[in-house]
């Protein structure tokens, strides 16, 4: 009789010992899916807009329809085929696509935000957005002077926030110039108030946001510090350096350490489109420039996220040193450049 009983158990405990085992190997595995996806900030553990590196996942985003590539689709039909060879080149490097209302007004602004993000997002790339309307907007230089009211400004962010929003991965570098002129137009208060109210707005948004603070050679980095402070920036990812401007990557290194420094820690970015040779003191179209460090992310240990190529080179600053109104593609200054970085 025991044996019989015996031999009926077996069965079972060969069941329960089987089960036992599959069941540790589910909590195995169900625990090393939870430390890989904690690790790799998956699912509930995905880090927010403003506390990851976008440059650290994705690479940056070439906009098909750039004026460097409608440059070099002009030269080909010319069969200027020198010039459309370097134009090439020049459009198959990651650069900021700005945002002006001239271009893409209320009302506008979304779609074509829409237009740019989907395209990325195809990609899997991360596209840089120069958002530059500002009332007043270049009040020290007067060369992209222009931007929109008061009233119509923080609709239009908003736009381009709500559009940006749908993109997976997305980086905005906020009013180059804005807060360092500021000091020089004596219009701090209005500043601040229109920047902090734009950056709340692609915070709420999820939009990863760098607010400009000038270069090294302007404006003092504690001045910088305190008007980035009082704009929200410990809100967002940090602040750009050296848009548009030409100072050497060393320089501007040394000047967004101090920044990040009083802000207890900042990430940022640097513009190195068109420093390779460092500047003259004439920030409009000086002549003998060459690129800087190519776009890319960085992982030092600093708090740089990245160089950028933010003002796009071959752009022009304005219409100063026989150059064409600011933003337009000025060829014979871009193949000069081209020629000066050894392409």
């Amino acid at each position: 009789m025991t044996d019989r009983v015996t031999d009926a158990a077996t069965p079972r405990r060969r069941l329960a010992v089987a089960l036992a085992g599959v069941l540790v190997l589910a909590l195995v595995a169900g625990f090393g899916a939870f430390l890989f996806a904690r690790s790799h900030h998956l699912g509930p553990w995905r880090l927010g807009a403003q506390e990851v590196n976008p440059f650290g996942q994705r690479p940056q985003y070439v906009d098909p329809q750039s004026r460097a590539a409608q440059a070099a689709a002009q030269a080909t039909a010319d069969g200027d085929t020198a010039s459309a060879a370097v134009f090439e080149r020049l459009a198959a490097i990651p650069a900021g696509i700005w945002l002006t209302p001239e271009q893409y007004p209320p009302g506008r602004v979304g779609a074509y935000v829409t237009e740019v993000v989907t395209a990325a997002d195809a990609a899997r790339n991360v596209p840089v957005l120069v958002v530059y309307g500002i009332p007043d907007r270049d009040c020290s230089g007067q060369y992209s002077s222009g931007g929109l009211s008061e009233e119509q400004y923080g609709p239009w962010v908003q736009e381009i926030a709500t559009a940006a929003a749908a993109a997976d991965r997305v980086a905005v570098v906020l009013e180059p110039d804005a807060l360092a002129a500021s000091i020089e137009c004596h219009d701090e208060d209005q500043r601040v108030r229109l920047m902090k109210d734009a950056v709340g707005r692609l915070r709420t948004a999820g939009v990863t946001t760098y607010v400009d603070a000038g270069h090294s050679d302007w404006v003092p980095a504690a001045a910088v510090a305190r008007l980035l402070e009082r704009s929200g920036v410990g809100s967002v990812r940090g602040f750009a350096t050296n848009v548009a401007n030409y100072q050497t990557d060393d320089d501007e290194r040394a000047y967004a350490t101090r920044i990040a420094k009083l802000l207890g820690g900042a990430h940022y970015v640097i513009d190195s489109g068109r420093n390779g040779n460092g500047s003259t003191k004439n920030w409009c179209n000086p002549a003998r420039r060459a690129v800087g460090t190519d776009p890319g992310f960085v992982d030092d240990g600093t708090g740089l996220d990245a160089f950028l190529w933010v003002k796009p080179p071959g752009e022009s600053d304005g219409d100063c040193g026989g150059g064409p109104p600011a933003g337009e593609f000025w060829p014979q200054r871009a193949l000069e450049m081209a020629r000066l970085s050894g392409w």
